[in-house]
C-alpha cells in the first residue's frame, strides 16, 4: 500500500496532467506549452481521479505526525472538491477574477521568457487558446441548458475584459505585447519570430470572439439576480474557508469590527493633522506632493526597496526566514484585470521567486499612505513568508502541501494577520501608514457585511444610520463603502463586481484573521510568560497551507 506522502506528491502529477495551468503556477516542468482543457469531459475524467486518489488516502496510514497532517489536509480538501464538483457550480463558472477566461491570459504572466524553447513554450500555449476557450464554451452552454447561469454583471464585466485584451479598448491586444517582448529578447529566430507572431494573432482573435460569445449568445440567458442565496453560498464560503460557517453571525460579527476600526481611524485621523475628521486627513494623504511618488518605474522600485528592507530587519528578529524565501520580485501587472494588488507563489525550484503585482489603473502618482500595508499584506511578512515557506519546505512537507494545498481563510487570514502585526511590532508609527492598515481593515470589515448581506439578502439592520431596513443590493453596497472606505472610485467598483462574482472569498480575509488572532491568544494563555513569538510564527508557519477548521484545531 502506498504512503501518505506518496499518494499525497503523485496527486500533484495529477494535476499537472489535467490542468496544465496550475502546473506552471506550481513551477512544475514538462507542461508549459499545453493549455487548459475546460470542456466538460476535462472536467469530468480530472474528478473522476480525484475521487480514486482520495479513496486511497482514505486507507493509508500515517507513520508520523507529518504524515497525519498531511493526509488530514488532502482529505479535507480532496472531499470539499468532490463536493463542489457534484453542485455542478462548474457550469456557470464565470466571473471578473477567478474564472477560466482570466486564468488563461493571465499564465503568461508567469512563464518564462529567456531561452528558444521558453518563446516555443509561449506559442504553443497560444495557439491552443481558441481549443480552450472553445471547451469553455461547451461547458457553459450545458449550464444554459439546464437553467444554472451567471449573472448579466459578471458576464458584462468578462465580456469586457475580453475586448480590452483584443485590443478593442484603449490599450493594443495584450498578446501583441508577447510579439513585443521576443523582438526585445536576446533569442533571434525568424522562424519563431513568425510563429508568436501569428499565435498572438489567433488568440487575439479568439479572445475577440469569445467577448462577442458572451454579450450576444450568453448575456441573454444570464440572470439579472447578483446574489447566489443561502445554499450556494453556504458550499462556496466552505470552499474559501475550509470550514462551516454560520452567516448571519458572521454578518453581525462584521458590523461590530467596522464600528471598532472607524472609531479607530477617527482617532488617527487627529494625529495626522490636528482637529481633522477622517475625510479631512485621508484628503491630505491623497494630495500632499510629499507623501506620494511619482512615475510607475519609481513606485515599482519604491515597492521592492521596501520588501527587501522589511525581509532584512525580520529575519532572526520576528521570523526565521529561509534563505530561498529571501527573494522577491515587485512588478506591474498588465492592464485588464482587476484592481487589487496580488501575489503569485515562486517555482517549486524558485527559478520563478514570489512576485508581488501592482494594478497602476493607468494611474503615474502613488500616494504611500495606503500602501505600506498593502506591500506588508502582499509581500513580507504577508502571503510571501507563508507561501514562499511553505514551497521550501521539502523536508517536512509533502509535494501536494507545499504546491497545491491550503485555502483562502487561511492565506489571507494570515496576511491580514501580519498587516496587524506590523502595527504591533512599530512598523506603523507613523500615523500616515497606521491610517493606511485601518482603512485596509474597514475594507475587509465591510467586504464581511455587503458581501453575506448581498448573496443572502439581509436587510440593513435598525442600528445601522445607512438605510436601516432595505435589503441588500449592488448599488447600495457601493454607495456603503464608498463612504466608509477610502479606496479609489474605479477600485471600490471593481471590489462590488468582484464579492458578487465570487461568495465568500471576500470575508476570508477577517474571519481567516478571526482564527488566527484566536490561535495566538490561546497559544499565549497556554505558555503564559514562556510564550514566545517568533517560535510561535515559526511553528504555525511550518505546519503548512490547510482549512480554518483543521488549524483551530493543530494550533490551539
Amino acid at each position: 500500500m502506498a504512503g501518505v506522502f506518496e499518494i499525497a506528491d503523485g496527486f500533484i502529477d495529477t494535476v499537472a496532467k489535467h490542468h496544465p495551468l496550475s502546473a506552471t503556477h506550481m513551477g512544475v516542468p514538462g507542461f508549459d506549452h499545453l493549455m487548459a482543457d475546460y470542456s466538460p469531459d476535462a472536467t469530468d475524467a480530472f474528478h473522476a481521479d480525484v475521487q480514486l486518489t482520495l479513496k486511497e488516502m482514505r486507507l493509508a496510514v500515517p507513520t508520523n505526525e507529518r504524515e497525519r497532517l498531511c493526509k488530514d489536509t488532502f482529505i479535507d480538501e480532496a472531499s470539499l472538491s468532490i463536493e463542489q464538483y457534484e453542485s455542478r457550480e462548474h457550469l456557470r463558472d464565470m466571473n471578473v477574477l477567478f474564472s477560466p477566461v482570466q486564468n488563461i491570459r493571465s499564465i503568461f504572466d508567469l512563464m518564462p521568457r529567456t531561452s528558444l524553447e521558453d518563446w516555443e513554450n509561449i506559442a504553443s500555449r497560444m495557439e491552443k487558446i481558441g481549443d480552450s476557450l472553445a471547451g469553455y464554451r461547451q461547458t457553459l452552454d450545458i449550464g444554459r441548458s439546464e437553467g444554472m447561469v451567471t449573472s448579466e454583471r459578471q458576464v458584462s464585466g468578462t465580456a469586457e475584459q475580453c475586448e480590452v485584451w483584443a485590443g478593442k479598448g484603449e490599450n493594443p491586444p495584450f498578446f501583441e505585447s508577447l510579439v513585443n517582448a521576443l523582438k526585445a529578447s536576446d533569442v533571434d529566430d525568424d522562424a519563431l519570430a513568425t510563429r508568436v507572431a501569428s499565435a498572438a494573432a489567433q488568440a487575439t482573435v479568439a479572445y475577440g470572439y469569445m467577448g462577442e460569445y458572451l454579450r450576444e449568445t450568453y448575456l441573454p440567458d444570464a440572470t439579472p439576480v447578483d446574489g447566489v442565496g443561502r445554499e450556494r453560498y453556504a458550499l462556496s464560503a466552505k470552499g474559501y474557508l475550509g470550514a462551516d460557517i454560520d452567516p448571519e453571525e458572521i454578518y453581525e460579527w462584521g458590523w461590530e469590527q467596522l464600528a471598532w476600526v472607524r472609531s479607530e481611524m477617527t482617532k488617527t485621523a487627529g494625529l495626522i493633522k490636528s482637529g481633522a475628521s477622517i475625510g479631512e486627513a485621508i484628503e491630505l494623504l491623497e494630495t500632499d506632493p510629499a507623501k506620494m511618488i511619482r512615475g510607475e518605474e519609481n513606485f515599482r522600485e519604491w515597492m521592492q526597496e521596501l520588501q527587501d528592507r522589511t525581509i532584512d530587519e525580520m529575519d532572526g528578529v520576528h521570523f526565521d526566514i529561509l534563505e530561498p524565501v529571501r527573494t522577491i520580485e515587485a512588478l506591474i501587472s498588465p492592464p485588464g484585470g482587476a484592481l487589487a494588488m496580488y501575489y503569485t507563489g515562486p517555482s517549486e525550484d524558485f527559478s520563478r521567486p514570489g512576485r508581488t503585482w501592482y494594478p497602476t489603473g493607468g494611474k503615474t502618482e502613488f500616494p504611500i499612505w495606503r500602501e505600506v500595508s498593502i506591500a506588508y499584506h502582499e509581500g513580507v511578512p504577508g502571503h510571501h513568508f507563508q507561501i514562499a515557506t511553505n514551497v521550501a519546505m521539502t523536508d517536512d512537507l509533502s509535494r501536494f502541501q507545499r504546491l497545491l494545498a491550503g485555502t483562502s481563510g487561511h492565506a489571507e487570514g494570515w496576511a491580514l494577520y501580519a498587516e496587524r502585526l506590523m502595527g504591533e511590532l512599530g512598523y506603523l508609527e507613523n500615523p500616515d501608514y497606521y491610517m493606511g492598515m485601518l482603512d485596509a481593515q474597514a475594507l475587509r470589515s465591510v467586504r464581511v457585511i455587503v458581501d453575506i448581506g448581498m448573496h443572502l439578502g439581509l436587510e440593513i439592520p435598525h442600528h445601522s444610520k445607512f438605510n436601516p431596513g432595505e435589503v441588500w443590493r449592488g448599488d447600495l453596497a457601493l454607495e456603503f463603502m464608498r463612504e466608509r472606505v477610502h479606496f479609489p472610485a474605479d477600485f471600490m467598483v471593481s471590489e462590488v463586481d468582484r464579492y458578487l462574482g465570487i461568495p465568500g472569498q471576500a470575508i476570508s480575509y477577517k474571519v481567516g484573521e478571526r482564527v488566527w488572532l484566536e490561535a495566538r491568544e490561546s497559544a499565549k494563555r497556554s505558555a503564559g510568560p514562556e510564550f514566545d513569538l517568533k517560535e510561535w510564527h515559526n511553528r504555525a508557519l511550518k505546519l503548512g497551507p490547510m482549512g480554518l477548521a483543521q488549524m483551530k484545531r493543530e494550533l490551539t
